[in-house]
């Protein structure tokens, strides 16, 4: 058993393969940075990473099983050359196993996709995070019915697998309105979202559930999301942990704000 617990993480995964083509702009330079330097973030060097990607929608919720998944190229009109990277890391059958149960435990429903490979949400920012491939990885999708109460509670029933080694990664965007992207007006509306956000995160896990699964009426909340699917894995980070959280990363990416969040 690991002397102290991993984290919770809420991380953005980008745009496609941006990491991994060329920024003359530097779009992506500190988010790329970022992502890069999560491993100081740890404690120890986690036995093995579960990563929800709001790129993966399921009834109920769905843990990958395959020994040593596939890479799905969920991502279009990017150079050919991003259909060819490779991320081969192993994947964790038993451990996903083991959270299917944890959930099902919670009354909630879940089962193992032993043929599905991991996506861009995944293997993107993993291969920046951690790029030599060798800590197993499974992908878990967010609930097609989008109810953040439910993610918050996927969190809590998955929070015993921190003290057994395994880092729990949200992978979406704290701003996800693709018409928004690159337009400046959006700026204030992504900041006051932003703002929003921060104060929930740094509440203690009760009040910030609360805050939390009312998202949808912060100010510049609908703005900022209008599809949830790339907030609701914050929802399963932070309901991972009953600790204050913390900003460990903020920038203006394409004219918006764009955070991330750790909890101890």
């Amino acid at each position: 058993m690991p002397a102290t617990p991993q984290p919770a993480l809420f991380i953005p995964h980008g745009g496609g393969p941006c990491f991994f083509m060329p920024d003359p702009h530097h779009v992506w330079t500190g988010m790329g940075a970022f992502l890069g330097e999560i491993v100081h973030l740890l404690p120890e060097r986690p036995r093995a990473i579960i990563v929800v990607s709001g790129h993966w929608e399921t009834a109920g919720f769905a843990f990958t099983g395959a020994g040593r998944p596939s890479l799905l190229y969920d991502y279009h009109g990017f150079p050919a050359e991003t259909y060819q990277i490779r991320y081969d890391v192993p994947g964790a059958p038993e451990l996903s196993a083991r959270a299917v149960r944890l959930l099902e435990d919670a009354g909630l429903v879940a089962a193992i996709d032993a043929t599905r490979g991991i996506d861009h949400g995944v293997f993107v920012p993993m291969k920046v995070a951690f790029p030599d491939a060798d800590i197993p990885v499974i992908e878990m999708s967010v609930d097609r019915d989008l109810d953040p109460a439910l993610h918050l509670q996927a969190g809590r029933a998955l929070a015993p697998l921190r003290n057994e080694g395994v880092l729990i990664i949200g992978s979406g965007m704290s701003f996800h309105n693709m018409r928004g992207y690159g337009d400046a007006r959006s700026t204030a509306p992504s900041q006051a979202f932003d703002e929003w956000l921060l104060d929930a995160v740094c509440q203690d896990g009760a009040r910030r559930a609360a805050a939390l699964a009312g998202w949808a009426g912060a100010p510049g909340g609908r703005f900022a999301h209008p599809r949830e699917e790339h907030l609701l894995p914050l929802m399963v980070a932070a309901g991972a942990s009953q600790a204050v959280g913390e900003r460990i990363y903020s920038e203006l990416v394409l004219e918006t704000a764009i955070s991330a969040f750790r909890f101890g």
